[in-house]
């Protein structure tokens, strides 16, 4: 049966750390060993607590937990240059059925942007441990979290990624895992799935989102149909 345009999106909007690939291990490394550095606690509650947020959510929550709070720059900093050369460390696993995905996108000729909370050195980092996978850049647009003026949770990450693209946000389909990029692409307009962590699962499940366990097995158009019931 010939596929009609109806069935799928107008262009696929993905977020990368923790929905494309597994990184998440990789900041809380990070963010482990940051803190340590500083004299300040840190545990799974306070990284699930930073996941999907903008730099700046981390270095404020990150001070809150310190004895003596730091210089916010040197604290963002020190984040961005530990997390990056543990990236450039380490293989960056695909999350399950991540790359299917993005290369399902390539062979429909769907446009596809990366949107992502994380600054354009880590997505740098990140795209460099993947490009042999991807056989080179698998995205038209790339949106970075330093190169907005509101990061998620506001829209704008996802309105920047539609403009892009050219196409309306609400004919887009964005993949996301945490609640603070699946309620910055709600605000946007666009249909929105959500393969969250199992701490997330209970905070991602907004109205009109659609939950899965994971990505794998799933077509663009499986998912794209799902937001549309």
């Amino acid at each position: 049966m010939s596929r009609t345009t109806a069935d799928l999106p107008a262009a696929v909007l993905f977020d990368m750390d923790g929905t494309l690939v597994d990184s998440e291990p990789l900041w809380f490394e990070a963010e482990i060993e940051v803190m340590t550095a500083l004299g300040g606690p840190w545990g799974r509650d306070d990284h699930v607590a930073c996941m999907g947020g903008p730099l700046e959510h981390t270095v404020a929550y990150m001070n809150a937990r310190l004895p003596v709070a730091a210089d916010p720059d040197t604290l963002g900093t020190m984040i961005m240059d530990v997390m990056e050369a543990r990236v450039r460390a380490n293989d960056v696993a695909w999350k399950p059925g991540a790359r299917a995905l993005v290369a399902e996108c390539r062979e429909l000729g769907l446009p596809a942007a990366l949107v992502s909370a994380s600054w354009r050195r880590i997505i740098g980092a990140v795209g460099d441990r993947a490009a042999g996978d991807l056989g080179g850049s698998a995205f038209d647009a790339i949106v970075a979290g330093d190169e907005v003026t509101r990061s998620k949770p506001d829209p704008e990450p996802y309105l920047t990624g539609a403009a892009a693209l050219a196409v309306s946000p609400d004919a887009c389909l964005a993949i996301e895992d945490s609640p603070t990029g699946v309620a910055s692409a709600v605000a946007a307009g666009c249909g929105v799935v959500a393969v969250p962590s199992p701490a997330n699962r209970e905070r991602v499940a907004l109205p009109g989102v659609v939950v899965v366990e994971t990505l794998a097995g799933r077509t663009i158009a499986d998912l794209w149909g799902a937001t549309r019931v």
